[in-house]
């Protein structure tokens, strides 16, 4: 299990390349990356607070469940912090398992779970300012769908 809060830039693309070289016994790579929208050229970027050290250990807590959960020997979560520009990486969630299915929803679940119960604040900065972001409707209903079909 890897999980990585970074202020850089990253590849996702290399990410997981590493993250799943040399894993012949896995069946199933399932990856997501969450980049930053620049929804209009009026959004000049996203900015995303954490508690150093306390944010690690909760989205480990939160990716150890959901490897349980769903039998996936290995998961990688690496996140960005700080300063963010369109376009960027902000998140990759990857999953190894034997099976796809496993893969999937591991990374469905926990890609919820981050946007839902991860300490971590999200400010989007425009002309006009800066505004939070809070998680949607959407999320918190497909967070609480998981929670649902938890065994």
């Amino acid at each position: 299990m890897q999980v990585r809060l970074t202020e850089l830039p990253f590849d996702p693309q290399h990410e997981e390349a590493a993250f799943s070289a040399g894993r012949s016994e896995m069946g199933a790579l399932v990856s997501f990356v969450g980049l930053c929208r620049g929804e209009s050229p009026a959004v000049r970027g996203l900015h995303i607070d954490h508690y150093a050290g306390f944010t690690e250990k909760e989205v480990t807590r939160l990716a150890q469940d959901v490897a349980a959960r769903f039998d996936c020997p290995d998961l990688l979560v690496v996140h960005r912090v700080g300063d963010i520009l369109p376009g960027e990486a902000i998140v990759l969630v990857a999953a190894l398992s034997r099976h796809r299915a496993n893969a999937f929803d591991a990374v469905r679940v926990l890609m919820d779970y981050l946007k839902t119960d991860a300490p971590l604040w999200k400010r989007e900065t425009g002309p006009d300012g800066a505004r939070w972001i809070e998680p949607r409707a959407e999320d918190l209903a497909r967070r609480a769908e998981a929670e649902g079909k938890r065994l």
